[in-house]
């Protein structure tokens, strides 16, 4: 283990500074200075090594905590980086995006902070870049089997590395032009720079897998193709069908779905010119939707130039402490403040929309109330109406499944009762031999982690469809799924 009294010697958890508000509104860039190394491995010394690691229950990859905790502690960082990307292809995403629930479990959070796990992580991966350690592992044999991947977001990427470095022939189709999915045109820059995706997609690539971007398959590449040109097929397609808000004024422009905000927002934060551009600069804004992507939007208006944003969350506001309803080791419900809202904006809880008006076609105002919980249901409180004003109004309610259509109506897929792909054991499409589904397609909206967990678990199931058995890890199957 790591200093066996380094939790005792070390009771502070130390994480990155951020940048000042002031200057990082100024820019796109992501929002942390730099750790030094002393200060992440005395972090690291605080880790007990438990007999019974909860951190592993927490985390759907089954990272090997301790374990990298122990190396880092003892300055073996090419080591640590080996156990850490035994069980994460990307810990680069997840140690900048996951909402870590593996630190929720630690067992060092019972009565003390956490360990900082999700930094020893970042760290562990940034030194191995800066060092040059990644490196492509190339295959160690060809099959002569093809695998087409439809998505390209953690799901996608995981399952294509592990069936590429397994000897496949890897082809990953992208409908958006670049490579890259939610990560690309979802998560802004300062969350995520996206040459931190470019420099895996170039390890990815000199392994052998394809990319296809701009490809809409379905359409462009028809089902009966994939189908023929592809002894295997994985969808990883994702959940993209906003929430709507279906309310009286909804039809007027200004309301939008935050992910046909973001997008375009990271397309012009890359350098590109967006013709038509839906931006803040100067706007009054109101996002809909107290989660991440409500997040996500408000740093963005905020470094648009928005006059005045307002955040609405229908749910009342979390405790400061972990609330009694998730206990330890649960990933638990608590107020929690994102670097986007420490910038600016305010946040309002327990408020439902009722109307959007306008004039000339546009949005300009909406109308609200207080609302409370009662058996389960929420009520208006009588007396607590009111208006704000409002030039843009953006909808970050989250996502109620799969697109259908072209691809995944013309392939047969079947649905579950939430409206994902429905899927069997070996994550494999009911009904539908040589298809396996990952990701938000057939688990619905979740986090980057399950996503590349869920990619790793389609992999193993689509290698030992053809090839009889496989060696490729599965950290989770449907049932696990189910139960967490």
């Amino acid at each position: 283990m790591a200093d066996p009294r380094g939790f005792l010697k070390h009771t502070e958890r130390e994480t990155p500074v951020r940048r000042p508000v002031e200057l990082r509104l100024l820019d796109w860039k992501e929002v942390y200075k730099d750790f030094d190394k002393p200060t992440l491995e005395t972090q690291a010394s605080r880790c007990m090594d438990c007999g019974v690691p909860f951190c592993h229950n927490g985390c759907p990859l089954g990272n090997l905590i301790p374990e990298w905790n122990d190396l880092v502690y003892r300055k073996q960082w090419d080591a640590g980086m080996d156990r850490l990307h035994a069980t994460n292809n990307f810990p680069e995403f997840t140690g900048r995006l996951c909402p870590a629930p593996c630190e929720a479990a630690c067992v060092l959070g019972i009565n003390q902070p956490a360990v900082t796990i999700k930094q020893v992580e970042r760290e562990l991966i940034e030194d191995a870049w800066g060092e040059g350690t990644v490196v492509p592992v190339m295959p160690s044999i060809k099959t002569g089997k093809k695998v087409a991947i439809v998505g390209s977001g953690p799901a996608g990427l995981a399952a294509a590395q592990q069936l590429t470095r397994a000897g496949h022939d890897v082809t990953v189709f992208e409908r958006a032009d670049r490579i890259g999915g939610l990560m690309r045109y979802g998560i802004p820059e300062f969350k995520m720079e996206k040459n931190i995706i470019d420099r895996r997609l170039a390890q990815m690539a000199a392994e052998g897998t394809v990319f296809r971007a701009g490809v809409n398959v379905g359409v462009d590449v028809t089902v009966e193709q994939l189908r023929g040109d592809f002894d295997a097929v994985i969808l990883c397609n994702g959940s993209t069908i906003g929430r709507d808000l279906p309310i009286p004024g909804r039809e007027f422009d200004g309301i939008h779905q935050a992910m046909e905000y973001l997008p375009q927002a990271n397309r012009a934060a890359s350098g590109e010119v967006v013709e038509g551009q839906i931006t803040a600069e100067g706007k009054h804004v109101v996002i809909i939707g107290g989660g991440d992507t409500g997040a996500d939007c408000l740093g963005t208006a905020l470094r648009q130039g928005a006059e005045q944003v307002h955040q609405f969350e229908i749910m009342p506001r979390p405790p400061v402490t972990r609330a009694e309803s998730t206990p330890w080791p649960t990933y638990p419900l608590m107020y929690r403040v994102s670097s986007a809202h420490e910038e600016g904006g305010e946040r309002v809880f327990s408020v439902n929309t009722e109307e959007f008006t306008g004039e000339n076609g546009k949005v300009t105002t909406l109308k609200a109330s207080e609302v409370m919980m009662k058996g389960g249901r929420f009520e208006k409180v009588e007396g607590s109406d009111f208006e704000l004003k409002a030039d843009l109004v953006l909808l970050a309610m989250g996502f109620v499944g799969p697109e259908r259509g072209d691809l995944l109506d013309e392939l047969g897929a079947t649905y579950d009762a939430r409206g994902n792909v429905a899927r069997g054991d070996d994550f494999g499409a009911d009904g539908l031999p040589g298809v396996f589904v990952a990701g938000d397609a057939g688990r619905g909206q979740s986090l980057i982690v399950w996503a590349i967990a869920e990619g790793r678990a389609a992999a193993a199931g689509a290698d030992a469809y053809l090839m009889g058995s496989t060696q490729l890890p599965s950290p989770i199957t449907p049932t696990t799924v189910a139960q967490r």
